[in-house]
């Protein structure tokens, strides 16, 4: 289904401190809370997501069913949850599933898909993927005799071209994992053009979307993705993963679970009792990004598109001016310039451990953290070894004081150091 997105002269100003409000832990009394550029690794949560959380446990719950209050609120908060998925994603609500994280979805699909597999086949990897979408592919693989191949980003731009996945694809590739958005230096691919060169060769396209939701528009259709998996936690809700796949491909597939178990879709592959707390959650957080520019009309889909598309071009002003100014910083080097990308910045300092950088951030009363982040082969591709770099990230909390902060205090300690 096709959208139509607003272009930055008809969307409405973005209002950060509108915004920054539902955020307690920002505040220090009467004060300034910290600067958190640690959204990559889980954004702050807003006081509506706890509520929804707090209203649910506190409420009557039991299990879903139909007969009882409390199992009418677990019931709601199951379809809620699905719900406001599917609208954030574009996505059909009968194929979002829920676990524990993007990790243990990921490790259960590519567990379940690679029982078709055996000597021969083919599944495809990159670099610039975070360590859940390379090792579930890569133990899957091995455990069925199956061939690993890896299409590398130039390390110079960070860029990903689908010249280099098209490279390794065969007619016995299975599976093609790629990420949407790198974690590590924000590099977002051509995921569409990918998943045509997937599909004619006959693959599944597997998408980490874990970054990139958190910083974009998601329409998983138009992106071509058949299974798509997010983790809330990094775009304002609580701390659990998200699976998006079109209801025919998980139709036949048959996962471990338990004999009483339903065995319909998508609960088939939701181990165990749901976290309805969590999904209550969930809807709340989807609830306040599409009012993130508030006042506007229509279904949340339609205000979800008018919302994400003003935070993009808030978050993206912010990397902008911060990437500018680190140019202009003595020793910095920023790696990761590809045309597209997230708003995230990875930086080293000649002469300087990353960690040490952290830690005099902190003392400043900024978030910003060091290291590779799950992602090793991106960060030695990059010449980083495992140390990797400083990582600074936009959230929608995310305002120019913060910015001022964190050069401020990246000034005082390369005067110093």
């Amino acid at each position: 289904m096709s959208e139509t997105v607003p272009t930055s002269s008809t969307s409405t100003a973005y209002d950060v401190a509108r915004v920054r409000s539902h955020f307690p832990q920002l505040r220090d009394g009467e004060g300034l809370g910290a600067a958190h550029f640690d959204g990559p690794g889980g954004s702050q949560t807003p006081d509506v997501v706890a509520r929804a959380v707090y209203d649910t446990l506190t409420g009557p719950l039991a299990n879903d069913d139909t007969v009882t209050t409390a199992e009418r609120n677990a019931t709601r908060a199951l379809g809620a949850g699905r719900a406001a998925m599917a609208d954030l994603l574009n996505a059909d609500p009968r194929g979002v599933l829920f676990g524990r994280s993007m990790t243990q979805l990921t490790m259960d699909m590519a567990r379940t898909l690679s029982r078709e597999w055996g000597p021969g086949d083919e599944v495809v990897v990159t670099s610039l993927d975070h360590d859940s979408n390379v090792r579930s592919w890569t133990i899957a693989a091995e455990r069925a005799g199956a061939t690993v191949r890896r299409a590398d980003f130039d390390a110079g731009t960070g860029q990903l071209d689908p010249g280099q996945v098209e490279a390794v694809l065969s007619d016995r590739t299975r599976v093609v994992a790629v990420t949407a958005a790198s974690n590590l230096i924000g590099t977002r691919p051509d995921v569409r053009a990918i998943a045509e060169l997937a599909h004619s060769a006959g693959a599944l396209l597997y998408v980490d979307g874990v970054h990139y939701t958190a910083h974009a528009l998601v329409d998983v259709p138009a992106l071509g993705a058949d299974l798509f998996a997010c983790s809330p936690y990094k775009f304002l809700g609580p701390h659990c993963g998200v699976l998006a796949a079109r209801p025919e491909v998980l139709e036949p597939l048959r996962p471990d679970k338990l004999v009483a178990a339903s065995d319909e879709v998508p609960g088939r592959f939701e181990l165990g009792t749901p976290a309805y707390e969590l999904m209550a959650g969930v809807a709340a957080a989807v609830d306040f990004l599409a009012d993130l520019v508030p006042g506007r009309g229509g279904s949340r889909r339609e205000r979800l598109v008018a919302s994400l598309v003003a935070l993009e071009e808030h978050e993206d002003r912010l990397r902008e001016r911060l990437e500018e100014a680190l140019a202009h910083l003595p020793g910095v080097t920023l790696h990761g310039r590809a045309a597209s990308r997230t708003p995230t910045v990875l930086a080293t300092f000649a002469g300087h451990d990353p960690q040490d950088v952290r830690r005099h951030l902190a003392s400043c009363n900024v978030n910003a953290p060091a290291g590779s982040f799950y992602a090793p082969e991106a960060s030695r591709r990059l010449g980083l070894g495992d140390e990797g770099g400083l990582r600074m990230g936009m959230a929608p909390y995310t305002d120019d004081r913060d910015v001022d902060r964190l050069l401020d205090g990246l000034a005082e300690y390369l005067s110093h150091a």
